[in-house]
């Protein structure tokens, strides 16, 4: 009987986690380049009273063991790297990955940040950064007198633009990352991730080369997160939660019984 009132408790904790990853799937329905995640889930240990193949007397055997579960756990949370939906900015700056890979940005302290969020701006600098002031790497530098509508960005990476007067400046070149495992990249919050042992090292290429997505000026990224189907998440994860729970009272009802054979 206890064993089920523990299974049960740790079929609730698994599906308040299940909640957790749908609440933050859905505050993230709006942000530029943001991945959906799903919730993935493992049984716990087994107690085998019996096992498979044992004699069952009369030189036959059991054809089947027989065992009793004690649970669920989480056992991963896997971010899912699918192409989101491409949305018009008009703005020159703004920029989408359409495919494989990630924009290349230079962090704080020193290291190397990944994004697939492409809404650039130009800080004082002259500089191609993030929203929050982190710069592309390699560094994209317009020159002073550079005029923001004549900035042009192939899908290739090659940056161009030209002056007041009408000279031509560039190009540079904005490279992608990609990775074997994007899904083992851990984020650090900002649209950001930093490569880790599970993701890979990261392999770099020119967009269009060697599977490396192309750009999309003027184009924005949205996130990959589908309302519909968080939404059947919720409800399936609300009434496995209620199940759980009910297993929970069910198992004390009948200790409660148990209890009361002896008066």
């Amino acid at each position: 009987m206890m064993r089920s009132l523990w299974s049960a408790a740790s079929g609730m904790k698994g599906q308040q986690k299940q909640m957790d990853i749908v609440a933050h799937n859905l505050a993230n329905v709006n942000t530029t380049g943001a991945k959906a995640q799903r919730a993935e889930f493992q049984d716990l240990l087994y107690q085998t009273l019996r096992a498979g193949g044992a004699e069952s007397g009369d030189g036959n055997m059991y054809p089947t063991p027989m065992q009793i579960g004690l649970g669920s756990r989480l056992s991963a949370t896997n971010r899912i790297f699918v192409q989101g939906n491409v949305q018009t900015t008009d703005n020159p700056t703004d920029l989408c990955i359409q495919g494989e890979g990630f924009f290349q940005i230079q962090m704080p302290d020193g290291t190397i940040g990944y994004t697939r969020d492409g809404s650039f701006k130009i800080d004082a600098d002259r500089n191609l950064v993030t929203s929050d002031g982190y710069p592309l790497e390699p560094a994209i530098t317009f020159d002073a007198n550079a005029t923001l509508d004549t900035i042009v960005i192939s899908p290739t990476g090659a940056v161009s633009w030209q002056d007041g007067q009408g000279n031509p400046g560039g190009p540079l070149q904005i490279d992608l990352a990609r990775f074997l495992n994007p899904a083992g990249l851990t984020a650090v919050g900002k649209n950001l991730f930093i490569e880790s042992a599970a993701s890979g090292e990261p392999q770099v290429n020119q967009p269009g080369a060697d599977g490396t997505g192309t750009l999309l000026q003027s184009c924005l990224e949205m996130s990959s997160v589908q309302i519909v189907d968080e939404m059947v998440n919720m409800i399936v994860s609300q009434r496995a939660y209620e199940s759980n729970s009910k297993a929970i009272t069910t198992s004390d009802s009948m200790l409660e019984i148990a209890n009361g054979l002896k008066r």
